[in-house]
Formats: C-alpha cells, structure tokens, sequence
C-alpha cells in the first residue's frame, strides 16, 4: 500500500505507521500513558470573536447587532453582524461607519489617573497619551469561561492557551466511558495486556452514525483548498496565535454546500471504524455538552477542533466557524494538511518558511513531504525535527493545567511620547500602580492570603537594553494605588535619579539624553502566605492599628497636597514611604545597616527579630545560590560577554520579549 504521505519524492517507510495504531488492552486499562497513547484526544475551544462577544453581553446588546471593539485607532475585533458589512480588522473606524452607519463602536476599559479608585474605566475616546488599555474585563470573563469546564469535566487537564482559547485533554475521560459503554473490555484475555483489541462494533455499539450531530467531520478523501479568505472572517482576533497565519486563512471543503458536504462525508460511510474514532466520537459528544454549557449559562459562543494532538485540534478549530465543532480522524490528517501552504502554519511562516521555500522550491506541505529527515537536518541542524513532525500532524506536547496562583503580576506601557525628564515618570508610574493595585485586590478576593514578594520596575530607553531595579514590597492591609505608587517612585529615583540631580548634570553637559519608550512596574515572588503566618502587623495591639490608621489617612490627605502643590508625584528624592518610629540593626555578616521604619508595636524586640530573620533569610538564599554552582571560584575575573550566535534552525528565530 502506498504511503498516505507521499510527496514529491518517496516519502519515508515510518510516516504513516501511526495513523491506525494497534491498540491492546494495556492502554485501554492503564492511565496516564502520556502524549504517545494510541488512545489519546486533544480539543481546542475557541471563543467566537470574543472581544465584541464580552462587549455585546456586557452592554446587553441583542446579537444581531454590528458592533466592533477598537483601541485607541486600530479595531481589534469585529462580530459576526459587522463581517456581513464587509467590515474586517484592517479596516479603520470611518470605513467601518461607511459601510454601517448604525455600527456600534466600542473602545476597551482603560486606566485613568484620575480615578481614584483606580479601576478601569469606559469612555468613547480615551487619549493614549494619558491612558493605558485595560484587559482586565475580558480575563475575567475568559476565566469564567474555563471554570465552566473544569467544572464539566473534572479531574482532566484544562489549559488556558490564550484569553479565548482552551486546550482540553479528554484521553482520561474518554477512557472512562469507551469502558462503561464496552464492559466486557474491562478483562483482558488469558493472553495479557498487550492483546489487540477485538475491532469496534460498525455503528460504534449505538445503533446508528456514530458522528451524528456531533459536528462537521473532514472528509477522509480530502478536497484541495481553493480561494484564499481574509482571517478576520473567520478567525478570533484576541488570540495571538493562529492555526494558519495571522494574515489568510484558506478555503476548505467545510465551506461547500451542505448537500456536497453530505455527499463527501458518505463516502466515508463504508470505513470500518477504528478505537480511535470511538475516542474521537466521545470526545466531540463531551466538547459539545460543554460548549453549550457555556452558551447557556455565559452567553458565549464558540468553535472547537477535536483531534489527536494539540496542534491538529487548533488547525482544525478554525475549519468551519462560527457556534461549530469539527472532528479530524487520523485517516483523513494526511489529505488535509497536503494542500495547507506551510508558511501559513504557525512558526513555519517568516525567515524559517522563507529559507524552507527557496532550498525546496515548495509552496505545500505537500511539497516538502518527501524530504528526509536527515536532509532537512544536515541543512536547517538536528533541531528542525521538529518542522518535519509537524508537517505529518505529529505533535507531542502535553496539555498542562498552569497554576491558578500567578507567580507574577505585571503592567506595562509602550510610550508613543517618550519620558525626556524624571519628573515625566510620575503620571505613569500612577497608572501602572492603579492597574497592579486592580489587579492584585481581584486575585486576594479569591485567596485573601495572596501577597507579592517583590516589586520590580524596568525601563528602556528606545532600544537600549532595559534597565530594572527591585525592591522587598511590604505587606498592608490594603495594596492601594497610593502605597503602591510611593514604593514605586522610590525605585525611580534609583533607577533615574532626581529632578535635581538629572537637572545639574544636564547643566554641567554630562548628562546622556533621556527616552525613555517603555516603563514596566511589576510583582514577582506572589504567593499565598501561610496559615499563622504573620506580618509585622501582626505585631501590633488593636489600638495601635487604629492610630495607624488615622496616621495614614492624614499622611494620605498631606500627601495628596504635597502632590498638588509639586505638581508631580516624583520627588527630589526617595519617597516617604511610612511614618513611625525606626526599627534598625548592623548586620554582622555584610556590614549593612537595616532599617524599617514602623508604627509603635508592644514587642519591639519581637519585630526586631522578625526583621533579622528576613535578612538572614536574604543571606541564606545567597548561600544556596553559590552552592549550586558547583566549584566555581570566587576571585575568578568575569569573562567578557560575547555576542552569542544561534546555530541551526534558531537563526531563523528574532528573540522576542516576553508578553506583558
């Protein structure tokens, strides 16, 4: 028989083996067989346009209505209403009115300095210049999205690939029901484990089509794709990653007339029915229960992929949109992915699919099918393994639950009118306070024990390197914009210097010129504290916090007067960060003088222990850190930092910064 995977030379004799694999008792009895289980099925959710979707429900919108959702002067998501008008993402918002007078236009939340609660904030035209674009809305809603199934199917692995998007593992599960459906699949044969299955009833033991009503099936035949279609007809505009890419997406056969749908998915009526289309058909009857739980409890519609893997469950989600789910058998992956340009797939796209296109003249997956491994390898280096799986539809990375406990809370801001002068850091260095303030008192209603370590602040100047400073972040017992912002400053000031001090040096001419294009303030180190643990306000008598109190409510009120009359929040020098009486001891080991200044507590040498021990804790870190780099010398000369060079298929990559 001929390999489904032949390309334009002979392909290689392994590249189908695991399209029907042989299934035997041992995976269908033991659990947590990992990514290689022959039984194992991944699905993708993908939230319809969910940004105009979040908008629509918030604003009680009846569906049919256009509505796009804009930041700042780019749309950034169009519903399925405005599409009918033509309407796309490329489009600006006079266009838009142009083609849909009646269009409703809604710009995202944003932070304003102003508020002094520091919540985001709805206005028709907020200025980019003062204000920061606030998500927060749509995380949350995205988040009640993904309680919804983990609470559908409890105990599998739910990951939350981006703000509309989920992967879900249902291999568990579905191992659960093909044993309630097939009891007598429960015990093996005198033989052992490693028996074959006995083939699957025709109909699957229902008595009729086992795909019917589960959602578009892509037909084994395949069909070649033809005219290209803009993504934003289709796809969701909030994910950053796309199953094609985030410019066309093509045409297949889910988008031909019903009665050619229907005529394609019968000449597949006659194929015996393996195990893994058992799975796959269980998998798609749970992914539609969840969605449309989700639409009857939220609101919310989606679209899904179920397949083998996550990168065929993602490619497939977008088959046929919108309130639909498409299920891609392992007989039918190699005549889809055949016809798929490859630079349209993600991470085949760029200098990589460019460099892979011009060694061999290639336009398809098809086209590249019959390079061999080693080939590709001596040509792109041993990592590029990676690109020929993923031409085959193999993927083997897992779908991992992340922790509901963020280590790190983060908020940052591109400048479009770069900070020249140390005093310009004020205004944003409020609303960045403002947003983690939001933020961090949204995590702590969930886990009231949740506190960050640490509070981090980088800045860059236009493509120097970013500089940062990090300082311990006390704890409170509210984290408000104020007491965040204050420690924030304090972090400027080193990190910038004063007004006074950039102001002489510029006089003098010694001063480089500031500009500053991005500043970033951040927690790090957040974690729930444990149950007894206490802070140093732990420290303090019922009437001792009650004069603090009042102490910080009329230190907020000078503050604030203070801030009216300078004008700017930023200060000639560090901030005054509490009022009280100083607490402080030399330490022994580094010389270092440390201080806190508190409130009057009843034991203070109970909270000058609690202090040495923080510090000795700081010390002990050092120790463990030394310690696990081996027998390295001390008094060796650091070496000079060279520039280093990616090998292999990493050339084709640009490093990229991490997502805030």
């Amino acid at each position: 028989m001929a390999s489904p995977w032949k390309g334009k030379a002979r392909a290689q004799e392994t590249d189908a083996e695991d399209l029907n694999p042989v299934i035997t008792y041992r995976h269908l009895l033991s659990s947590g067989l990992g990514v290689r289980n022959p039984l194992r099925v991944c699905g993708l959710s993908d939230m319809d346009a969910f940004y105009a979707s979040c908008e629509q429900l918030r604003l009680g919108l009846d569906p049919s209505v256009p509505l796009i959702v804009r930041q700042w002067d780019a749309l950034i998501a169009v519903n399925y209403p405005a599409r009918e008008y033509g309407i796309s993402r490329m489009d600006k918002i006079a266009s838009a009115l142009q083609r849909c007078p009646h269009l409703r236009v809604v710009h995202v939340a944003t932070f304003d300095p102003n508020v002094p609660d520091a919540k985001p904030t709805y206005t028709d035209s907020p200025n980019s210049v003062t204000h920061k674009v606030s998500l927060d809305y749509y995380r949350k809603e995205s988040k009640k999205i993904m309680n919804v199934f983990k609470e559908m199917l409890p105990g599998a692995e739910v990951e939350r690939a981006s703000i509309d998007e989920a992967f879900i593992d249902f291999t568990e599960p579905v191992r659960r029901q093909i044993l309630a459906h097939f009891p007598n699949l429960a015990t093996p044969p005198p033989e052992g484990l490693d028996i074959p299955l006995p083939p699957p009833p025709r109909e699957g033991g229902q008595g009729g089509n086992i795909w019917s009503g589960l959602g578009t099936l892509v037909p084994i035949s395949g069909k070649p794709l033809c005219k290209p279609k803009k993504l934003e007809d289709f796809g969701d505009e909030e994910s950053n990653e796309y199953p094609l890419s985030d410019e066309d997406e093509y045409v297949s056969s889910a988008d031909a007339p019903d009665h050619v749908q229907s005529s394609e998915a019968s000449l597949d009526a006659d194929r015996p029915l393996t195990w893994h289309d058992i799975a796959l058909s269980i998998a798609a009857s749970l992914m539609l229960e969840m969605r449309d739980e989700v639409k009857t409890r939220l609101g919310y519609t989606t679209s899904a992929g179920i397949a083998r893997n996550k990168f065929l469950a993602k490619l497939v989600a977008s088959y046929k949109k919108r309130d639909s789910q498409t299920i891609l058998r392992n007989a039918a992956i190699p005549n889809y992915l055949r016809p798929l340009p490859f630079q349209k797939i993600r991470f085949l796209g760029g200098k990589l699919g460019t460099a892979l296109a011009e060694t061999y003249e290639a336009q398809t997956v098809g086209d590249l099918l019959g390079i061999s491994i080693e080939d590709l390898q001596r040509k792109f280096g041993e990592s590029s393994i990676w690109v020929w799986e993923i031409l085959r539809g193999i993927d083997l990375s897992e779908v991992k639950e992340k922790p509901p406990i963020t280590k790190s809370m983060g908020a940052s801001k591109n400048l479009q009118h770069p900070i020249t002068h140390p005093s310009e850091g004020a205004h944003w260095l409020r609303i960045l306070a403002g947003e983690l303030a939001f933020r961090l008192q949204e995590a702590r209603e969930e886990n009231p024990g949740l506190w960050p370590k640490t509070l981090v602040l980088h800045v860059r100047q236009a493509y120097d390197t970013t500089r940062s400073k990090q300082a311990p972040f006390p704890f409170t017992r509210a984290a408000s914009m104020d007491f965040i912002c204050k420690a924030a400053e304090r972090l400027w000031v080193e990190l910038v210097g004063t007004n006074a001090e950039y102001d002489k040096h510029k006089a003098k001419g010694r001063a480089a010129a500031m500009k500053i294009t991005n500043v970033f303030l951040g927690f790090t180190g957040v974690e729930t504290r444990a149950a007894g643990q206490r802070s140093i306000e732990g420290f303090f008598s019922d009437s001792d916090r009650q004069s603090k109190r009042k102490a910080e409510d009329g230190v907020r009120a000078e503050g604030s007067d203070k801030r009216r009359a300078l004008g700017a929040s930023v200060r000639d020098g560090p901030a005054e960060f509490e009022v009280g009486t100083s607490l402080s001891f030399r330490c022994p080991r580094c010389g270092q003088q440390v201080r806190r200044v508190i409130d009057e507590v009843d034991d203070r040498e109970a909270a000058l222990d609690v202090l040495k021990m923080e510090h000795d804790d700081f010390h002990y870190a050092q120790d463990l850190a030394r310690a696990g780099d081996g027998n390295a010398n001390p008094n060796e000369k650091r070496r000079k930092k060279g520039k280093v060079v990616a090998k292999g298929i990493a050339k084709f990559f640009s490093p990229v910064a991490p997502k805030r």
